[in-house]
């Protein structure tokens, strides 16, 4: 996927802002079409043979009656528009092939976009440059191309229906600098800001061949922490830009609600958090990058993000009925923000996109309390966030570079037999004796 920065003008701007209201418009009522149709209910047609949920070709049927009914869309883009038919349809079949959920309603100021598939015909060939032939007409197959000029080393413009010529700007260096060769594009409203986004996939990042292993550990004070001794740290907001935030929310909180000060206020605090998710993806981009080109094989350390950031369940008041207890939930709010402001997920897409099959999870369990030396697993040997003691052999490191060395050696879920501190000799599986019952033991065997 190839991102860039629109720079239309007033009058496209407002011609791009109705295609993504016939866009949302049209999937809404895509939305409704299937919402309405269950598989427990029975619909007959006017002849009274049992139907379904209309298909692409019934809804692009239904889109053209609906164009010639409505002034207002017909005044709009009719590809734009059977284009988002086209998603919706995806968006349906993506439930049992990809695993996601219902598609859903789309909402003004927040769902504002709309794709466009390219209409210039360009000849198609073979991965080993052969002409892809048609088998049935023995003709070359022509396909689609988005048609984009390129004006100087930092524009390029792109030609959208309804709009003509709408500019963008190219990237400094590597592959934003260069124009993309696309199929489809899709232009998307964010905080004020235009973005067009092209539809490429980049090759795969070839393998530097030294062999190298890197683990990485993930955290909120250090957002990656590698095993050669680095820590990589995601940008954030600066202490004025904090400040910022923090004034325009106390104006948007004192302004009546419904103001217009109300709006203004909470589009500046906008357009600073658009301004930090920009320097996150930014910063993703390039360490997974690095990454890719530096080392063979990456290990991450296992995390189920969506767990660790999950709200925090309501607690009912046994003695007040339709009462709640504090639960904590300001504080674990706070928590996920952090985590979700570090980017780790997508550091790790983005990897696994650049480095296909040299990616790998390790399990989270005891990467942090195993001594990277001997081995020994004691939870006593994390003094602090910082600081690792190894309670057996006194190895003194980082907390989160001895973590990040364990993950880079494979080392996590189940906790290998281990010795006694300082003994030698075996060890209980709770660390104690106890006079009541045995307890079993591990066995001990050499540590390699």
């Amino acid at each position: 996927m190839a991102r860039f920065r629109m720079y239309p003008t007033s009058g496209q701007e407002q011609q791009m802002l109705l295609h993504c209201a016939h866009a949302r418009y049209v999937w809404n009522l895509a939305v409704e079409q299937h919402a309405h149709w269950r598989r427990d209910k029975v619909h007959h047609r006017p002849d009274g043979k049992r139907t379904g949920a209309p298909s692409f070709a019934e809804q692009c049927r239904q889109l053209t009656e609906a164009r010639a009914a409505s002034e207002w869309l017909r005044a709009g883009n009719q590809t734009v528009q059977a284009q988002a038919l086209k998603d919706f349809a995806r968006a349906k079949a993506a439930r049992f092939t990809s695993g996601f959920g219902e598609p859903t309603w789309r909402k003004k100021f927040v769902h504002e976009g709309f794709r466009v598939i390219g209409d210039d015909r360009v000849p198609e060939y073979e991965p080993d440059g052969r002409p892809l032939i048609n088998p049935k007409t023995s003709k070359q197959v022509m396909g689609r191309a988005v048609t984009v000029q390129q004006l100087n080393r930092r524009w390029a413009q792109v030609k959208v229906p309804g709009c003509g010529w709408v500019r963008f700007r190219l990237s400094v260096k590597g592959k934003g600098a260069r124009l993309p060769a696309a199929k489809t594009f899709r232009v998307t409203l964010r905080n004020g800001q235009w973005h067009i986004a092209f539809a490429v996939i980049p090759d795969p990042i070839d393998k530097p061949g030294t062999g190298e292993v890197i683990g990485i550990d993930r955290g909120v004070t250090i957002t990656a922490a590698l095993s050669d001794g680095r820590s990589l740290n995601c940008p954030q907001l600066t202490t004025r830009e904090r400040a910022q935030v923090r004034k325009h929310q106390r104006r948007a909180a004192r302004a009546p609600k419904g103001s217009e000060r109300k709006t203004a206020a909470y589009a500046q605090v906008a357009r600073l958090k658009a301004r930090e998710a920009n320097r996150r993806k930014d910063w993703c981009e390039k360490t997974s990058t690095m990454l890719a080109r530096t080392y063979d094989l990456v290990r991450f350390e296992k995390l189920n993000i969506k767990t660790m950031t999950a709200r925090v369940k309501a607690k009912p008041d046994p003695d007040q009925p339709g009462q709640y207890l504090s639960n904590g939930r300001a504080a674990k709010a706070g928590l996920n923000r952090a985590i979700l402001a570090q980017g780790w997920g997508l550091l790790r897409q983005r990897t696994g996109h650049k480095a296909p099959g040299r990616v790998e999870d390790v399990p989270a369990p005891y990467t942090s309390l195993r001594c990277s030396a001997c081995g020994w697993i004691d939870k006593n040997s994390r003094k602090s966030q910082a600081e690792f003691v190894c309670s057996s052999c006194g190895f003194t490191c980082n907390a989160d570079t001895n973590a990040s060395i364990n993950v880079a050696a494979g080392q996590g879920g189940i906790p290998r037999p281990r010795r006694t501190a300082g003994a030698g000799g075996v060890t209980t599986a709770t660390g104690r004796s106890s006079a009541r019952e045995p307890q079993p033991t591990w066995v001990e065997i050499p540590l390699s």
